[in-house]
């Protein structure tokens, strides 16, 4: 999906975009709606990019709904760069050790370097870009989409920068996604994120468009963890527990799980909620993901509380 602005004369000609459903959908969390959108226009009449767009679409879909191995197996054959990237995210999911992934960033590094400048398209910059963000490498995924090429590389650029705290940075790259297209659904979720990284102030916006997008296209796990944390910004704690528990009943996306489980954690701490409630959420995240950046802290901040702790302990009177 490029960015750049058509003339009304070119838009009188351009052909009609097969995959703007397909996209759309995607980019609002219902990757199983996108996929029956992929099998439905299969068998349209469409230029080789958009065919390999629509594949890509797929794989995304699939990594999105915890289809793994699939996405391996689909990428292991494929002679296309970016879905062999693709291929690489689904293995750094399915990696159970530090070393494992430490592994396959290697492997993206050797792809990179083996890929020539025509095969490095923008999709592959994107996709690269998401991998070294599963790796925490920040940097490395800036480099690769801060120019904003395309509408998805500006709307990862913005995800970026709220990440690491520079706002003013965000609300340039959102500046741009409204001029390329402001009713787009990344100018959309671009301008949630915003409001609700900004604070109480906007957050209450965040909570009306979110709730407006739910209405018009229907409530997905990912939408539904945007409005949770936007309710909690604005300290509207039972609203975000509603909206976390309508999450957590969603049980075919379970990749989301752990965002909803993290929210729901912090949901029920600023309730007041006791250990009762918390720790079978603690427990259920540690076994289903104990590779997530939340875990492992938590486990490392238990240790070191442990370790502290028995420094303090009383010795048994005899």
């Amino acid at each position: 999906f490029f960015f750049f602005f058509p003339s009304n004369e070119n838009k009188k000609t351009m052909d009609p975009d097969e995959l703007y459903t397909l996209r759309a959908q995607y980019w609002l969390g219902h990757y199983n709606l996108s996929l029956d959108e992929a099998k439905a226009i299969a068998r349209r009449p469409m230029s080789p990019a958009l065919k390999n767009e629509r594949e890509e679409f797929v794989a995304r879909a699939q990594l999105a709904l915890g289809q793994w191995d699939k996405v391996l197996a689909d990428a292991s054959s494929s002679s296309n760069p970016s879905i062999q990237v693709l291929g690489l995210a689904a293995k750094y999911e399915l990696a159970s050790t530090k070393e494992a992934k430490e592994a396959v960033v290697e492997e993206l590094k050797t792809l990179q370097a083996n890929t020539n400048e025509a095969e490095s398209s923008t999709s592959f910059q994107l996709y690269a870009a998401h991998v070294f963000l599963m790796a925490g490498m920040m940097r490395e995924a800036l480099q690769l989409v801060h120019l904003g090429i395309t509408m998805e590389h500006i709307s990862l650029s913005l995800e970026i920068y709220l990440k690491i705290d520079r706002i003013d940075l965000a609300l340039e790259q959102l500046s741009l996604l409204k001029q390329a297209d402001e009713d787009s659904v990344l100018a959309q979720l671009g301008t949630v994120h915003v409001k609700t990284a900004t604070g109480r102030s906007t957050s209450a916006d965040a909570v009306h468009s979110l709730s407006a997008m739910s209405e018009q296209y229907g409530p997905s796990v990912m939408l539904l963890n945007c409005l949770a944390v936007a309710q909690m910004t604005s300290g509207n704690w039972e609203a975000a527990e509603t909206a976390l528990n309508e999450a957590l009943a969603d049980d075919s996306q379970s990749s989301s799980m752990v965002d909803t489980l993290i929210n729901l954690v912090v949901c029920y701490q600023n309730m007041g909620k006791g250990m009762a409630s918390i720790t079978p959420l603690l427990t259920q995240l540690k076994a289903s993901h104990p590779s997530h950046p939340f875990v492992e802290g938590l486990v490392r901040v238990e240790g070191a509380f442990e370790r502290e702790s028995i420094k303090y302990m009383l010795e048994p009177i005899a």
